[in-house]
């Protein structure tokens, strides 16, 4: 009788201990960092040739005006009349880019955000500023690497007579310097940074609001569910924002001094969008958005899915019981 007492009793206080549940030890910064930087390199290794069609088509939309053709017939075009490795020039500087780019854009949201932390709540405002803040320092520290990039992924796009050849990533990178001056490799900073805030914003910073919400629909946050389903919906926010600024990027790094004034056709966001629009029509500032949007999702949904899983895998290794 007694056993049977204390059996039950046993349990009643089972039953009443809250059961708590573990979680993983705070990542060291070097390990946010890496893992980010990291997770956006495997993406872009990925996402690459639909990036270098994507430029190449928006590019073309805005130097011709006949029809553009759909992504799909571009890029066979492309690959037919280039080679299949063009879709893959650049890809060093798409790597460089991306261990400026996305380790600081991604660890230094993390690092604000865990700062502003300690003095308010972590709400959707809260996150959208700290995704401003960490997507401008990205913008600033990863510029030529971005320069570099557009560079390197359109020049097969210029008449034969006019382009620069570039072999490799030094070489682009030094070829500017000297040719050009270094604050070449700012050229069209403004647009970028402004687009960096914005993907700051609508990537990093919904991303992270996303993965609440569908925590609340019951996709359990930390799992691959959860950070593919806000990552695809961050993708497509940032997508539809961002693309018009991608456009003024991309022909402001690209552009060539008038040879007759010697000015630039291109001086300012404000005075790109306006030509651009006059000149071909608002919806111009999208052309191009299908690859864009594949790019962008894409790129999105596999970085963030890879920086979990190294996470995890880092975790697993280090931290398990």
């Amino acid at each position: 009788m007694s056993s049977v007492v204390m059996a039950n009793s046993v349990g009643a206080v089972a039953a009443a201990t809250p059961v708590r549940e573990v979680t993983p030890a705070p990542l060291p910064r070097t390990v946010q960092f890496g893992t980010a930087g990291l997770g956006g390199i495997m993406a872009w290794i990925c996402i690459h040739p639909a990036n270098t069609a994507a430029i190449r088509m928006n590019l073309y939309s805005h130097s011709n005006t006949g029809a553009t053709p759909g992504f799909f017939s571009f890029a066979k075009t492309l690959v037919r009349e280039e080679g299949g490795l063009t879709l893959y020039k650049g890809l060093s500087a798409g790597i460089l880019r991306q261990v400026f780019y996305a380790t600081s854009r991604f660890g230094l949201f993390e690092v604000f955000r865990d700062a502003v932390a300690q003095h308010r709540e972590i709400d959707f405002a809260a996150r959208l500023a700290v995704g401003v803040a960490s997507g401008a320092a990205a913008a600033v520290i990863s510029c030529p690497a971005e320069v570099t990039l557009v560079r390197m992924s359109n020049d097969q796009a210029l008449p034969a007579a006019q382009r620069r050849n570039y072999t490799n990533v030094a070489n682009a990178a030094f070829r500017i310097m000297r040719e050009e001056g270094p604050l070449t490799f700012w050229r069209g900073s403004l647009p970028f940074a402004y687009r960096a805030m914005l993907v700051g914003a609508t990537q990093v910073g919904t991303f992270d609001q996303f993965k609440s919400m569908f925590a609340d629909y019951g996709v359990r946050r930390g799992t691959t569910a959860n950070v593919f389903c806000a990552a695809m919906a961050a993708g497509g926010v940032y997508s539809v924002i961002t693309m018009p600024l991608e456009s003024c990027k991309n022909k402001m790094a690209f552009q060539k001094p008038d040879p007759k004034t010697g000015l630039l056709p291109y001086r300012s966001v404000a005075q790109t969008i306006l030509t651009v629009a006059k000149a071909e029509g608002p919806l111009a500032l999208w052309a191009g958005f299908i690859p864009y949007y594949t790019r962008c999702a894409g790129h999105t949904t596999l970085m963030f899915v890879a920086v979990e899983w190294l996470r995890e895998a880092y975790n697993a290794r280090y931290h398990s019981s």
